[in-house]
Parts: structure tokens; sequence; C-alpha cells
């Protein structure tokens, strides 16, 4: 019997099942587990759904205003399950052609991933999050980025510059409290200005600058890390996951909605 993730797909704009190294995907009990087994620092391993369109011009389905609504939960919580996780909407960035990325999701990165996008927020963990660097704001600074990044090593001038950098390239995080490996209902939002996540009815980040569409949407648990510090540090690699871990989905539903 087919699933609601899978009724949201047609013939012709299927999901993409995106399975690199040590992954696999598989319905369990009405859910869509994606897991990762075993796997070592020496090689990518990614369980993912998309909608990324392959091989057409519009490659992007979604646009605002959209309401994502699904259940999830994940094998472990935060702080042991390794590498990053999550779902929303995000623009593949490090496709060809690439472009400036950005996206609205729930996200979660291990340590040592080190992402402290907003002011106050820690750079790993479990989060809700929005992010547009392709804003024209963001791209007229990027000029400046070799003087500016100096200046924000310094904590006193850090607190003064970082925000109005964060308002130019549309960034809002915070951390989800709810424990990720129990089964909590998200709801993502996302209008044509402002958006907002939910956590089991509850409102967890509201008036979040919206990124601009149009995007994909996308699902996936994979073993990778990334540092980005609005202080210049970028470090990437991979790591190992000694026991097998994965990400559950149900219910999952789209919907347009007006007056977001």
């Amino acid at each position: 019997m087919p699933t609601e993730i899978d009724k949201l797909a047609s013939a012709a704009r299927p999901w993409r099942h995106h399975l690199i190294g040590a992954a696999s995907a598989a319905l369990e009990g009405g859910a869509l587990r994606l897991t990762l087994a075993p796997a070592t620092a020496r090689g990518y391993a990614d369980a993912q759904i998309d909608d990324y369109q392959l091989g057409v011009r519009e490659r992007f389905l979604r646009r605002p205003p959209l309401r994502l609504r699904l259940r999830a939960r994940m094998s472990h919580p935060a702080g042991e399950l390794r590498g990053t996780a999550g779902f929303g909407f995000w623009n593949y960035p490090f496709a060809l052609p690439p472009g400036a990325p950005r996206a609205i999701w729930f996200f979660y990165g291990s340590p040592p991933s080190d992402m402290p996008l907003a002011m106050g927020v820690p750079g790993h963990g479990w989060k809700a999050a929005v992010v547009d660097t392709g804003r024209p704001r963001a791209l007229a600074l990027l000029p400046l980025a070799p003087l500016i990044v100096p200046l924000l090593c310094s904590p006193p001038l850090f607190r003064g510059l970082y925000p109005p950098l964060q308002r130019a390239v549309g960034v809002a995080e915070t951390l989800v409290r709810a424990p990720m490996e129990q089964w909590h209902e998200y709801v993502i939002e996302w209008g044509e200005r402002r958006s907002r996540f939910l956590v089991d009815g509850r409102v967890l980040l509201d008036e979040a600058p919206s990124p601009r569409g149009p995007m994909c949407f996308v699902a996936w648990v994979d073993n990778q890390y990334l540092v980005l510090t609005p202080q210049g540090r970028l470090r990437w690699g991979l790591l190992e996951t000694p026991a097998p871990q994965w990400l559950e989905l149900a219910e999952l539903s789209l919907e347009s909605v007006t007056g977001l």
C-alpha cells in the first residue's frame, strides 16, 4: 500500500532515492526509514530522498507559500547521532551549475560540526534554521569579505558587526528542545516573506525571514561534518558511524497555503 510519502510523487516526478555507501531506504510499519549501516571515515555514506529533478530545465518544484508537515524520529539522541540529518527545503547549491546556498529546514549536525550562523545559537545540535546567501544585500557585501572576516575575530567587533551581516544573509536559527529520538510532529510554514516552525503544534521559531524559491524537498542522514564560522574557519570531513543510525519519516504532507 502506498504511503503518504509515495502519494506525493507522480510517475512523471518521482522521489529520488539518493543512496551512497552504506545506505538504504525501506518502508517499515508505514514509515520510511533512511538508514546508514556502520561506516568508516574513509567513505561518504548518505541515505536521502528528495524531489530534485534531474535532466530537466525546472529542477525545483517547491515555492512558497507552502506548508510541510510530517512526523519524524531518529535512532539516537542529539550528541550521539554522528554526522548530519534533517528534512525541509534547499536549493542543492553544490549541483551544477552551483548556486548560493539557501534553505529552510530542521537540521542536525554533530560535533565536530560547527556552523554558528545565528548570534547566540550553538554551531551544532538539532535546529530549526533558515538561510539565503544569495540575497542582493548578501551579494553586495561579498567583495568586502576579505576586509570584514578578520574584524570578526575580535569579540567586541563581532558583537557589533555580525547582527547586520546575519540579517543580510537571511539567517535565523533556534535549537529544537524536543528529543529527536522520539516521534514528534514537525511543521514548516514557508511564507512569501516570513516563515515559522512548529513542533507538536507549538511555535518554535516565528517571523523568520523566508528564503527565496524555488527549492526542492530533501530528507537525509549522512556521516559528514562541516566547520564554517563567521571568523573564516572552514573544514569538511567524514565521521565513523560504529553502529547503524537512521531517520524515520511518516505522515508527510505538502500543501500550498494562502495567507502565509
